[in-house]
């Protein structure tokens, strides 16, 4: 147990980074009052869950906890529901006992992680699997499907009256022969991904045998087994045999299903780990459009943007609206519906008012000039002189077949900007079908958040009603993440309610933007606290660039992609022993570097705590799904220091015409952004090639007698003595060095 204090001098990132190097540590349980730094939490939690289990017990869920441990860390809380969606995206466990803690622990460091949430119940008593399975579905499990096969095989070796379903009940005389053979029966179940054992004692039962029987077939399964041995000190023997097996054992049948789908739940919060954030290919912000959007209104001292400017700023990420004419008189808008097409909508323009349906800056279904005109007048009559700024005209579209939902972004005290999806229209407050993630997101996260809510079954289609464009509102999702991620330093807050669904089209009905009061967002040139940034990084697409080889020929640089996989394969299929030995200083063998295992770190990156470039062959690109990767870079920052390690990998057909040179000047160029002090690396003295490039660009090497290699390090403090002091494309400090080296 590690008590660290009031943490004023460490962060929840420096203490996961400790025990997820520490040797003796196996799994990390954490009692959290505050998250401190988010971003540094996310990437060490990112990074070390992936190899270490990480259950964290935070109070705080009622409003009067939530309070209490505010009071007692004297630091700001965040909404709960985000903290949930950040453990998940981090691979964390929450848990809300103390037992559940201790428990888990226990529980992951003696059984495999469950693959999926179907668990198979035998039992020698109905009540207790019955009581199992309602705790089973409350906590998120399922029961397991059983086989034609494992019915065969059942109904072989147990009695007639069996339940002939899962629950398994084999019944009160069941001996420790027919339990072991009825788990092993149910182990091989392919719908089962893990067993529950239940005993509880009868006159025939013998707790003992059937403990000693079960740890025998238990040693053959690779999913997990749990066991309940109820009965008090009727079982303690057999509930130790079971323990000492590494089979863990628990009073009541219903903490043990529990834990299963804790196990579960934290499987897949770790396959969450493996989608990286990636912008859809084919969206070409209008950028300029939105920051002049953005600027007209700080100039004008306003934080409120019109639906005009709201749904022009949306435009700018793809996001589809309904055409609008602003009008400032009558006349104007009665001459403008036609062009729209009756019927037609009449909404307040304004610029201090978001909620136009509250003060009745809303008229709908109008089919002629005459109608919109008095529309106008209704609404300037409404509201004071001061927030009337005219109307907008737009289409009265047919909502019938439609599905009104809502997407929206605020800032969260500690996480920065969060991104909500759930059902809209008037009715968001009192249903509350919600959930919430961390931008930045891509269509994979994108479809979990919708599968999160309830909404989602009604978007598959439900009663006659045709399904929504479910992968629409995926790419809009997105989208919508990029312009939240894109813009998070300006934009306060962001909503759409309703977005229209239908089979065939998704549309922004109305949009609602805030901005930071821009008098407020400078602080001597910094950026205000007052603007949270956002918890996790988005893939870096400014390191994109077309570079041109000593030899003329064309590369396409940029960060890594978790799809980049494949090409990663097939690089090492063309590095030469010498190069393997000479990056790595050993000869690591061609299955292990390309082992999907392995790969998962390589191509999965943080890009907070590390970066890796690569160099794609631009020639073998032009079918897209043939690009050839030549060459690696990669920086990753060193726990507990303020400085990276360096390493460069280029083909051998690609060595000599600067490859290694110009991914190592890229890297300096990101290091530097980063506020890193240095950059370190460790080279064979044979390597003379990454010797010289790297002595150029100003990097020190000094010789290690008594491990026989060379050890580099570049200063940011030092001017490099081959690198010009200008401003580049980065806007950096220091460098212009050469390129061709």
């Amino acid at each position: 147990f590690v008590s660290i204090g009031s943490m004023m001098d460490v962060s929840w990132g420096d203490i996961i980074y400790y025990l997820g190097d520490d040797p003796n540590t196996k799994a990390i349980a954490i009692y959290m009052e505050s998250i401190g730094d988010a971003r540094s939490f996310m990437s060490a939690a990112s990074e070390v869950a992936l190899t270490k289990p990480i259950i964290v017990i935070k109070p705080g869920r009622t409003s009067q906890a939530a309070k209490a441990a505010a009071s007692h860390t004297g630091s700001l809380a965040g909404s709960d529901d985000v903290l949930d969606a950040a453990f998940k995206r981090c691979g964390v466990l929450r848990v809300d006992k103390i037992r559940d803690v201790f428990e888990i622990v226990e529980l992951l460091g003696k059984q495999p992680r469950p693959s999926g949430k179907y668990l198979t119940i035998l039992t020698n008593a109905g009540g207790p699997g019955v009581i199992s399975t309602d705790a089973l579905i409350k906590s998120g499990g399922q029961l397991a499907w059983l086989s034609e096969d494992t019915m065969k095989k059942l109904n072989e070796c147990l009695p007639s009256h069996w339940s002939h379903a899962n629950p398994i009940d084999i019944l009160g005389d069941a001996t420790p022969n027919v339990f072991a053979r009825a788990v092993e029966i149910a182990a091989e179940n392919p719908y089962s991904d893990g067993i529950l054992v239940i005993l509880t004692p009868q006159s025939m039962t013998d707790p003992t045998r059937t403990a000693e029987e079960i740890t025998k077939v238990a040693k053959k399964m690779k999913k997990p087994i749990l066991a309940s041995w109820m009965g008090g000190r009727a079982v303690t023997e057999g509930r130790a045999i079971l323990d000492a097996a590494g089979i863990p054992t628990y009073d009541y049948p219903d903490s043990a299903v529990e834990n299963f789908s804790y196990m579960y739940q934290l499987s897949v919060n770790l396959a969450q780990l493996y989608e990286t954030p990636r912008w859809c290919e084919d969206l070409h912000p209008s950028t300029l459009v939105a920051d002049t959007i953005i600027a007209t209104a700080q100039s004008q001292d306003r934080v409120i943007l019109t639906e005009l400017e709201s749904k022009r700023l949306l435009s700018c990420y793809s996001i589809a609206t309904p055409a609008i004419i602003h009008c400032r008189t009558a006349v104007e808008a009665a001459s403008a519906a036609p062009s729209i097409g009756f019927p037609v909508v009449v909404k307040l323009h304004s610029e201090t008012i978001t909620h136009k349906s509250d003060v009745g800056g809303v008229k709908l279904n109008l089919h002629s000039p005459e109608q919109v005109r008095d529309a106008f007048l209704e609404i300037q009559q409404g509201v004071e002189k001061e927030d009337f700024f005219g109307v907008t005209v737009q289409p009265m579209l047919d909502t019938t077949d439609a599905f009104e939902i809502i997407i929206g972004s605020s800032l969260d005290a500690q996480f920065g900007p969060v991104i909500l999806f759930g059902l809209g229209g008037t009715f968001v407050e009192v249903f509350q079908d919600s959930s919430i993630a961390l931008p930045p997101l891509n269509s994979n996260l994108a479809h979990l958040m919708m599968k999160n809510t309830k909404i989602y079954k009604a978007l598959k289609g439900v009663r006659g009603r045709k399904p929504a464009d479910i992968a629409a509102i995926e790419k809009l999702i997105v989208n919508f993440s990029h312009l939240v991620m894109d813009k998070w330093m300006f934009i306060k807050e962001v909503e759409i309610n309703p977005l229209l669904a239908t089979h065939d089209s998704v549309i922004a009905l109305d949009a609602r933007v805030i901005l930071h009061d821009s008098n407020k967002m400078e602080v001597d040139d910094e950026i205000s606290t007052q603007i949270i940034r956002p918890a996790i990084r988005p893939y870096p697409a400014q390191y994109e660039q077309h570079w041109v080889s000593n030899k003329g020929r064309v590369l396409l640089i940029r960060a890594i992609m978790p799809e980049d996989e494949p090409l990663v394969v097939d690089f090492h299929k063309r590095i030469s022993e010498e190069s393997v030995y000479t990056r790595w200083m050993s000869n690591m063998k061609y299955d292990e570097r390309a082992s999907h295992s392995r790969l998962i770190r390589v191509c999965h990156v943080d890009y907070d705590r590390d970066i890796a470039l690569v160099a794609l062959d631009e020639e073998s690109c032009a079918g897209k799904n043939n690009c050839k990767l030549v060459a690696a870079g990669r920086l990753t920052k060193v726990h507990g220091k303020n400085v990276a390690e360096f390493s460069v990998l280029v083909e051998d057909d690609w060595q000599g015409e600067g490859v290694g040179g110009k991914l190592l000047l890229e890297l300096i160029k990101h290091g530097e952004a980063d506020g890193l002090d240095g950059i370190e690396g460790i080279v064979l003295p044979t390597n003379r090639a990454m010797i010289h490039v790297a002595e150029k660009m100003g990097f020190e090497s000094i010789y290690d007698k008594e491990l026989n290699v060379i050890k580099q390090y570049f200063s940011y403090k030092e001017a490099a003595p081959n690198c010009t002091e200008t401003k580049d494309d980065y806007q950096l400090r220091r460098f212009t060095c050469p390129t061709n080296i």
